[in-house]
C-alpha cells in the first residue's frame, strides 16, 4: 500500500497507488505499484499545455506563463495576471470557455465579496482560466479560430496530443473531457515521470520550468501540496485532480505519482516520500514538509489521525 490512515492508534483505511522515478536519461530508476496503468493526467498536464501554447505563438511573459501552468485559487494577483494574458491578446474574459466558478480559496472568495465583486460566478475565477487564456493567446498568435479552441479537432488541441505523446513516450489520446471543458490527456505514472524528467532536463522546456520555479505560489497556493514541495525542495511540482502529481527534480529527473482512490493528499505524500527515498529531501526540507509526508486527518474541527507512508521504492 502507498499509505495507511491511522486514527487513535488504529489503522482505519489503506490507500494504494503508483510511483515512478525516471532519470535524466529518461530511463526508469525506481518504482512502486502498477506504473503502467493508464489514467487521466488532469491539471498535471498544464506545464506541457503551456509549452504548446507558447510554441504556437502565445508570447507569454514569465508571470503569464506561470499562470498558464497554474491551478490558481482565485486570489486578486492571480486573476489580474489572467486578465493581463487576455488583454494583451486583445481578448476579454468572455472568450474563456471554462465554466463560471467561484475562487477555490475561501480567503479569495471573502476578498472578492468584500470588494463587491462576488455577485455571481465568473469564468476568470475558474482555477483553469490561466490555461484557457494561454490557449486563446496561442490561437491569436497562430491565426487559429478561437470559437472552438476546446474542440479535440482544433489545431491547438491536436498539437497538444502530439507533443505530450512525444514528450511522455506514451499515446496521450484518445482524449476525454476535463472538468474545465478542455480535452484531457491519458498518461501513466511512468509516462508522467518521463514528462517531468524532460521538464527538469530538456532545453525546450526550460522557459516553462523557470516560470514555475520562480513563482511556485502562483502555480497553486501556499499550503497546497505541490506548492509546498516546490518551495521546500527547489523542484517544480504540479498536481492534478483525482490524486496525481508530477515533480521535476533538477539534476535527477522526474517523479510521477497516482493515488488510485483519487486523494491528492495521498499523491502528495507519495511524491514527498519518493524524493526522500532518492536522497533529495535533506532534514530541513523534510521538516518543512511534515504535513505533506504525514497529512493530518481531521474530525470535528480537530486532528484525529494521520496518513502514514507505507511503501518502499524498488
Amino acid at each position: 500500500m502507498l499509505a495507511r490512515q491511522v486514527r487513535s492508534g488504529l489503522t482505519e483505511t489503506i490507500h494504494d497507488g503508483a510511483v515512478a522515478v525516471v532519470g535524466a536519461d529518461n530511463e526508469l530508476i525506481a518504482a512502486y505499484g502498477d506504473i503502467d496503468r493508464p489514467f487521466f493526467i488532469r491539471s498535471a498536464a498544464k506545464p506541457f499545455q503551456a509549452l504548446v501554447s507558447q510554441e504556437s505563438g502565445a508570447g507569454l511573459e514569465p508571470l503569464e506563463l506561470a499562470m498558464a501552468c497554474a491551478s490558481h485559487r482565485g486570489f486578486p494577483v492571480q486573476v489580474e495576471l489572467v486578465r493581463s494574458v487576455l488583454e494583451r491578446g486583445g481578448l476579454h474574459e468572455s472568450a474563456l470557455q471554462c465554466p463560471p466558478d467561484w475562487p477555490l480559496s475561501p480567503v479569495a472568495s471573502r476578498l472578492a465579496s468584500e470588494t463587491g465583486l462576488a455577485g455571481s460566478p465568473r469564468r476568470i475565477w475558474h482555477n483553469c482560466s490561466g490555461k484557457h487564456a494561454g490557449f486563446l493567446r496561442a490561437c491569436v498568435g497562430a491565426g487559429w479560430p478561437i470559437a472552438d479552441y476546446l474542440d479535440p479537432g482544433h489545431p491547438l488541441q491536436e498539437r497538444l496530443v502530439d507533443v505530450v505523446s512525444e514528450l511522455g513516450d506514451f499515446a496521450a489520446g484518445p482524449v476525454g473531457v476535463d472538468g474545465c471543458g478542455s480535452p484531457v490527456l491519458r498518461t501513466t505514472a511512468r509516462a508522467m515521470a518521463t514528462l517531468y524528467a524532460r521538464l527538469a532536463t530538456t532545453p525546450r522546456l526550460w522557459e516553462v520550468f523557470t516560470a514555475m520555479h520562480r513563482y511556485p505560489a502562483l502555480i497553486g497556493c501556499n499550503g497546497e501540496g505541490d506548492t509546498e514541495i516546490a518551495i521546500a525542495t527547489n523542484c517544480v511540482a504540479k498536481g492534478g485532480a483525482q490524486g496525481c502529481i508530477g515533480v521535476a527534480v533538477p539534476g535527477t529527473g522526474g517523479i510521477g505519482v497516482k493515488s488510485w482512490d483519487g486523494l491528492g493528499s495521498v499523491a502528495n505524500l507519495g511524491a514527498a516520500v519518493a524524493l526522500d527515498q532518492i536522497g533529495r529531501l535533506p532534514n530541513g526540507p523534510r521538516a518543512a514538509l511534515e504535513k505533506v509526508l504525514r497529512p493530518p486527518v481531521m474530525g470535528g474541527g480537530r486532528e484525529v489521525g494521520r496518513l502514514e507512508p507505507e511503501f518502499t521504492l524498488s
